[in-house]
């Protein structure tokens, strides 16, 4: 039998914030993937090694975990008053999936960065030495955002001394703005409440806050489903019976918000809503042993992004605790102490989390005009990704 040679696929491997992923420019994917489909979405699955019923992404470039199976496309810009179009897929591990239902925040950071070294932006747009403010039209969700990306000799600025909890060296700051997430004609809150009683059939009833802003999340109180709020990975991860409860909340408030028309729907859209419990402030040592008082945070929050607890906090589920936190009465608000917060340092497993948000209530609704936090963002690796062709 004959086979065919590899096929090679100029890319980029890039972190951004406390996930990575691999970048294409959309022009440089084969014709046949330049458009959505099976037959980019098959092509993406190789790149990342997925599905992998070993779990391990040993043959790909796929890292084994929700943070690390991410694939990013961008374009130049089809909007007006947009540098580029930003299109991000979550890759299911063991599933032929692609989800392309939601953003990543944390890789929002580094796409700025891809745009200017990548010529998607003009020439004239990049100083010698400054800040580019790259205007991003996030494709998945129909949003703005704006990434302020330091530039130094004309190159993209990398290096620094912003140190983020969940990285483990520093590096340059990246401040990304998350331009009004939820429309003024959008529900933020798509039950009309901003706490609820989500019945969830095999395990209870629960207050919830479900919130559409960065991301569709949903709120739970720690000591409601058994926890401290302090969780670290291990305690949730390893734990099947926790897991599918998780799962199953995650699947009755996908309906109760209208993202699905029922529970079965919820495995064929695995990125988004993300479910998150949230705790007053207390002592906690994180995943790299470093202790976290109390008066440094102003609550708790744990969130599981694909099946799994986050290893630290995803960007977008951020937005929806910045925005939540703003607003009085929701269950991210109470547990920070309740009153009117336009910030709030959040404790996660792997340390502390600022994060702010401008939100203003016209009659009956809360509209947030944007919410502001900082990344970071560096190349790991460049040039090409190579997967196998068809047989003939």
């Amino acid at each position: 039998m004959t086979y065919l040679p590899q096929l090679k696929i100029p890319a980029t491997y890039m972190r951004g914030g406390t996930s990575k992923g691999v970048f294409f420019n959309l022009t440089d994917l084969p014709k046949s993937a330049q458009a959505a489909g099976e037959a980019r979405d098959k092509l993406l699955l190789r790149v990342i090694g997925s599905p992998d019923p070993y779990g391990k992404h040993t043959d790909g470039m796929g890292g084994a975990t929700s943070s690390t199976s991410k694939i990013v496309i961008l374009s130049k810009s089809t909007k007006d008053d947009h540098d580029v179009d930003y299109l991000f897929g979550q890759v299911s591990i063991d599933k032929p999936f692609v989800d392309w239902s939601g953003n990543c925040g944390n890789l929002t950071a580094a796409v700025g960065s891809f745009a200017i070294s990548n010529g998607l932006l003009n020439a004239d747009r990049i100083p010698d030495n400054g800040i580019v403010e790259v205007k991003i039209w996030q494709a998945n969700i129909n949003k703005t955002i704006i990434a302020h990306v330091p530039i130094v000799n004309g190159q993209v600025q990398e290096t620094g001394d912003f140190e983020l909890d969940g990285v483990t060296f520093p590096a340059a700051e990246v401040q990304v703005d998350f331009v009004a997430p939820v429309e003024a004609s959008e529900a933020m809150f798509p039950t009309g409440n901003i706490v609820d009683d989500l019945v969830v059939e095999g395990f209870g009833t629960y207050k919830a806050t479900m919130i559409n802003a960065g991301i569709p999340t949903i709120f739970l109180n720690a000591d409601a489903i058994g926890y401290e709020g302090t969780e670290l990975q291990d305690a949730i991860n390893s734990d099947d019976k926790a897991l599918e409860m998780f799962e199953t909340i995650r699947a009755y408030g996908a309906v109760k918000m209208g993202l699905i028309d029922n529970i079965a729907e919820a495995a064929g859209r695995q990125h988004t809503p993300k479910v998150a419990f949230v705790s007053q402030a207390q002592n906690y040592i994180t995943s790299s042993n470093k202790q976290v008082n109390a008066e440094q945070i102003n609550l708790h929050v744990r969130a599981l992004s694909m099946g799994k607890l986050h290893h630290a906090m995803m960007g977008t589920a951020a937005v929806a605790i910045g925005t939540a936190a703003a607003i009085p009465g929701t269950l991210v608000n109470l547990a920070a102490g309740g009153g009117s917060l336009n910030s709030v340092v959040f404790g996660h497993p792997s340390g502390t989390l600022k994060v702010g948000a401008e939100t203003v209530k016209s009659g009956n609704q809360w509209q947030v005009n944007k919410v502001t936090m900082s990344r970071s963002a560096r190349v790991l690796m460049e040039g090409w990704v190579r997967i196998p062709q068809n047989l003939t």
